[in-house]
Parts: structure tokens; sequence; C-alpha cells
């Protein structure tokens, strides 16, 4: 197909594609690959790469096709309607694929870039800390200068796909503490690297989606710095402005979540009423999803809060239909023990308030605390 293919046709070709071969892949898991779904994952990135369905806006020598954002934008919103994943996980197809093509050298990206698009590479994600999460500036983890490379120590947390990864993209100090967002660098870690411990977190589900990572002088070639040294903020900033400028598919799965809310009877006005509610918001905020396009912008933050909220209070919503029986074991309190957690992944609720207020509201800037 064209770089220039027209968007409908595109559309109808994705559609088309998926649905002769939905049956081949994994169920629609999200951005974050189960460890026992992982073979199956990457055999379904691979299937998608050998027909020209992954990569679709990267450069054509990377192993993409060279398309638009809008061509990708098409097929996320598709693959979200065939209910299937639509690459093999965010972190590598987003965030380090991303971070790599707007950062990276050209040695780099011969490295990573076509084995993350066939398959072959799984990566996670090491920026969070126990002590630095949603002030990701104060993180920790240094590391030291150490021949051709340096040596880092420290404790990484909430870390996506750590048990089943190859490569992480990591951040880490490697400068003074005077202004916390300088003196960070963004560093690609090999995870099969000696030094390296990582820990299934249990979550209150029952279940361990996320690790914590340890590291003890692990080291890390100079090859694998991305971006200017001490320069990894503005390196993150970007990446994380990647992931929150997909979130605009996930309004199709709200639709689809909404409508499955709508099967179980409502048994009083008031579950009615809260039922027209959620489905008015989950309308306002698909419709501000195709508004915002496939570009992200500080605009993702109304979609990632409005998001997180309204799959919270869907989850409640099921829940309190079903009465007594919907806190048994079962679909519908695993979705109620979940719910929480997306107040916190891919940027607290918090933090997205801020953004909103400083950025697109033009509110006074939160106070910082005095350094030093």
């Amino acid at each position: 197909m064209d770089a220039d293919l027209d968007l409908d046709a595109f559309r109808l070709a994705a559609a088309a594609w998926l649905a002769e071969h939905r049956g081949a892949a994994p169920p629609d898991y999200g951005a974050i690959v189960p460890p026992e779904l992982a073979v199956e994952a990457r055999a379904w990135q691979r299937a998608l790469f050998d027909a020209g369905w992954a990569g679709l806006h990267w450069p054509v020598g990377t192993g993409g096709r060279a398309l638009s954002a809008e061509h990708q934008a098409v097929w996320l919103e598709e693959a979200a309607r065939a209910e299937v994943p639509p690459f093999l996980n965010m972190v590598g197809l987003v965030l380090a694929g991303g971070a790599i093509l707007a950062f990276g050298d050209e040695a780099q990206k011969a490295q990573h870039l076509g084995p993350t698009l066939r398959g072959e590479r799984v990566w996670c994600q090491l920026f969070s800390e126990p002590g630095a999460g949603s002030d990701l500036a104060s993180l920790t983890t240094r590391a030291v200068p150490d021949g051709d490379g340096w040596r880092v120590s420290g404790q990484k947390t909430w870390c996506s796909n750590g048990r089943v990864s190859d490569w992480g993209i990591l951040l880490a100090r490697t400068g003074g503490d005077a202004t916390p967002h300088r003196g960070i660098s963004f560093l690609l870690l090999d995870m099969g690297s000696p030094g390296i411990d990582v820990r299934p977190v249990r979550q209150m589900t029952g279940g361990s989606s996320f690790d914590e990572v340890f590291l003890d002088e692990v080291h890390v070639p100079e090859r694998c710095l991305v971006g200017p040294l001490h320069g990894g903020w503005g390196v993150a900033m970007a990446t994380l402005t990647n992931e929150r400028g997909h979130i605009g598919a996930l309004g199709i799965s709200i639709g689809r979540r909404l409508a499955e809310l709508q099967r179980t009877p409502a048994r009083s006005r008031v579950e009615v009423s809260a039922g027209i509610e959620l489905l008015a918001r989950g309308e306002v905020l698909q419709h501000l999803g195709r508004r915002q396009g496939p570009v992200a912008s500080t605009a993702a933050s109304l979609m990632k809060l409005g998001i997180t909220e309204l799959l919270f209070d869907a989850a409640v919503a099921g829940v309190d239909r079903l009465g007594p029986v919907g806190m048994l074991a079962g679909e519908p309190s695993e979705g109620l023990l979940a719910a929480p957690g997306a107040r916190i992944a891919g940027g607290t609720s918090q933090v997205q308030r801020t953004i909103i207020g400083e950025h697109l509201l033009g509110l006074a800037r939160e106070p910082r605390a005095a350094i030093g």
C-alpha cells in the first residue's frame, strides 16, 4: 500500500485483515503483556510485521511503512474494535521505539528498531522508584562513570513487563542534585546484564502485573545513552507524551465496557440515572478523543483523567448492580479491585489535574518545595 493511502481505504483494509486473522491473536490485554501471554504476544507482533501492520508511521529503513500518524490512529481504533492487541506492548512499540526514533543515533536505531517491530525484543520501563513516582525528578538511582560507561545502582518499581523483557528504558542520575530535573540521563538497559534482580509485585487483585527491579553495580555501556548526557528528562517527557497520545483509542473500549454494564438490569432509579450519566460521559470522551487527533498534546491529560475516573465509576456501578453477589470472587469484583490502579498508572490523576490547571487553564503553578 502506498504512503498516501486514503484513510477510509486504509480503515477498510485494516478491518478486513483483522476480521480474517483475529483468531490468531491473544486477547486484548491492554498496554502490558501478561507474563503467561508473552510467547503468544511475540508471535502476534511478528504476524503484524509480516503483514505490514507494524510500525506504520516509522521510517521504511527501520522496518516501518512511513505512513502518517493518522494511519496509526486508525489502526489503533480498528484493533480495539476487533478486541485484539494493536502491538506487542506499549513500552516497546510506543515508549522505547519513540525515544530511539526521536533521540537515538543511527547505531541504536539499527540495533533495536527492527527486532522490536518483529517481536524479537520486549521492553520494560524503569522510571518510577519507591520514593519517586509522581515526583519522578526526585529519583535516586545513580549511574557512576566506569570506563566506557556507567555502573548503575538503585531500585525501580511499578516496572511494566520486567519479567519477560529483553531490554529496558532506564532513568538514572548521572549528574549533581542542585536542580533535580537536570543530571538525569536516559539509558537503554540489557535486562540480561549481571546485577539485575527482578521481583514480582503482588497487587490486591491477587495478580502481579508489575515488578520491582533491583540494580546492583550494573554495567551500562556508553553506547546505551539516548539523547544528551544529563538531558534525559527531556527525552523521558517526550516519551511519556507519546504514551498519552494513544489514550484516544480507548474510547472504543469504553463504549464496549459501558454496553456490558447496561446488560445488567438496574435495580433502582438511582442506578438508572447513574448508568445514563456514565453513558453520557463516555460519549463526551469519545468525541474529545477524536478532536485531539493522533498527535499528543497536554490536552491528552483531559482524556487520561476522564477515562480513569469513568472506568473507576463504571467498575463500582457494575458491582452495585449485582448487589451482594458482586462482591464474590469473579470478573466484576476483580475489575473493582483493579480500578484504583488506573489512577496511578500512566501518570497519576493528581498529576493530570496539575497539568490541566497549569497548562490548559493558565492557573498559577503549584508551589514547589525549596531545594537544598
